[in-house]
């Protein structure tokens, strides 16, 4: 075989088995922007759904938790699910299911079915998002998959900005029913899409699955979120009040529901832990192979996603809230400044290709580390009650660089090293890793919050001797429960400009020390990094494979 003859055939495998590479990929991106767009827009329509739907307090929370719950839970069946029935056809049919969710939301006549319908759609993402990068994973190799997973990147760090712009939007000029209708045309586009440019994969023999594993999985890590997500509201250990979940009712004699289920989800993923252990040690079916543990990209890359979710969208959580509550924006207003962190990140997927070829990608995902850990330091500096919010424009088009660079990036570096054929279940660990890290974050920093704003401003009100002791803990009350929103209700009231001064200092110190605590979690995932193995350029990796190649058939 000549030498021309190699490196063609080489550069032929390089490109990967798709006709139409990039027709695949927008396919494939069309369809993981709903999920980003279905997750980003919820918290903007709330109000109206509670207005229309009449949501009590509890119904409000779980139309997130439900989702939430459900999506974490069944992200690594998926990712099994899908090498086995076939990566297309799993993430087709996980369009269609999130897209009936869809439909089922939109035309919901009470909270119940809102929540039903949330639940149908967290089904659909979860066969979706695991699927998608797995496919990014095989049919794109060396540069070219740099680029695939840049550009999801930024896809994903831009619709999560560009999601509340929409959602507020259809909201203030149609209904908050058509933000869930918008899902229909672009699923379709997605699934045809997806049938033409997207090739059928070779599935393993459907020799069984890990019914057990399956359980202890989704129940450990729902019953693990469940904690996180309601610390807040029952408390993190004593109870603040009964426990709802759905119809159900009840009051264990002091002790929060949080931590005994954070405990009783711990105890659950151990023994799912030392359950594929043991599957895998007797060569049966197991739902994830734990050999993938010894690749040490792939642990180290899983564990950094895990650190920096903690801290990675802590800021996103906090921004909305303070910026209605202090500065008395509204939904479509606050939007469009959160938009602007989807120019960084579509700056960043545009770069990723030659960065990544002069960087390599375990670099640029540092790189990017850095730049959020700057950006998120940047927007607390210029969290201020006397600036415009627009000051926090360049901060986050910082902080979106990063998220481009970072977060598509690190899923690329975890699976660089894993075997085709485990690229779903690969995948979804490491995305289960992000999510639960997201999850804990949330919880985390919303804790910081607003344990920080209610001891701050109960510091600040207790010096207005205008008001008894049992009205200034009326008056701390009363704001932090409603996340601040109370702010702008005080300020309707003559006589409250004290109160209304206090609170919005209070809940810019609180924020702007939320905003440092993220930056510092982000640098802790930057530290988790360095255990990752060093990459060489792609550009010297695949001359070298091409000399390889010539060698052998010379």
């Amino acid at each position: 075989m000549t030498t021309a003859t190699a490196a063609g055939d080489f550069a032929a495998q390089e490109s990967g088995r798709l006709p139409r590479p990039w027709a695949g990929l927008f396919a494939l991106l069309s369809g993981v922007s709903l999920i980003v767009l279905d997750g980003s827009l919820v918290n903007i329509l709330i109000p109206s759904m509670v207005s229309d739907l009449n949501l009590n307090r509890s119904q409000v929370l779980w139309c997130n938790s439900a989702y939430a719950l459900v999506f974490a839970g069944l992200l690594i069946t998926a990712g099994r699910l899908g090498d086995r029935i076939g990566r297309r056809r799993f993430f087709m049919i996980g369009t269609v299911i999130f897209m009936f969710g869809s439909v089922i939301a939109g035309a919901a006549p009470n909270p119940g079915i809102l929540i039903l319908a949330r639940v149908i759609a967290a089904v659909g993402g979860a066969m979706m998002l695991p699927t998608s990068t797995a496919i990014i994973n095989v049919e794109f190799t060396g540069e070219r998959r740099a680029i695939a997973f840049g550009m999801f990147g930024a896809v994903f760090g831009g619709m999560a900005a560009l999601g509340p712009v929409l959602g507020g939007w259809l909201t203030q000029d149609f209904s908050w029913r058509w933000a869930f209708y918008v899902n229909i045309p672009v699923g379709l586009i997605s699934l045809a899409l997806m049938f033409k440019y997207i090739p059928v994969s070779v599935k393993e023999k459907m020799d069984g699955l890990d019914p057990v594993g399956v359980f202890l999985s989704a129940i450990g890590l729902g019953s693990l979120i469940l904690g996180l997500i309601d610390g807040q509201q029952y408390g993190w250990w004593k109870a603040l009040e009964a426990t709802s979940i759905g119809p159900i009712s009840f009051n264990p004699p002091g002790l929060s529901v949080a931590p005994i289920a954070i405990a009783f989800g711990i105890v659950l993923l151990i023994a799912f832990g030392f359950w594929e252990a043991h599957r895998n040690r007797q060569n049966k079916v197991a739902l994830v192979n734990t050999g993938l543990f010894k690749i040490r990209r792939f642990t180290f890359g899983s564990l950094t996603a895990l650190v920096v979710a903690l801290g990675e969208f802590g800021v996103l959580f906090v921004l909305p809230l303070w910026i209605e509550a202090v500065h008395g924006y509204g939904p479509l207003e606050t939007g469009a400044i959160l938009a602007v962190l989807a120019v960084g990140t579509f700056i960043s997927g545009g770069l990723a290709r030659k960065a990544a070829a002069a960087l390599g990608a375990t670099r640029l995902v540092r790189a990017g580390m850095i730049f959020e850990i700057i950006g998120v330091i940047g927007v607390g500096c210029a969290m201020s009650t006397s600036w415009s919010p627009w000051w926090l424009a360049p901060p986050l088009i910082l902080y979106g660089l990063g998220l481009g660079f970072d977060a598509a990036q690190l899923t690329n570096v975890a699976l660089e090293d894993v075997p085709v054929d485990q690229s779903g279940s690969a995948s979804s660990v490491t995305s289960t890793f992000r999510q639960v890290g997201s999850a804990l974050g949330a919880a985390m920093l919303g804790a910081v919050l607003f344990s920080t704003f209610s001891g701050t401003l109960t510091r600040d009100i207790s010096k207005e001797t205008q008001f008894s002791a049992e009205q200034q803990q009326q008056i701390v009350d009363t704001v932090v429960n409603t996340s601040g929103q109370a702010i702008i209700a005080y300020e309707k009231i003559p006589g409250d400009s004290a109160v209304v001064t206090d609170a919005k200092q209070s809940y810019t110190d609180a924020a702007r020390y939320t905003a440092f605590s993220a930056a510092g979690l982000v640098a802790l995932g930057l530290i988790f990094s360095l255990g990752l193995p060093r990459d060489e350029r792609p550009d010297r990796k695949t001359k070298k494979k091409n000399e390889e190649l010539v060698h052998d058939h010379e």
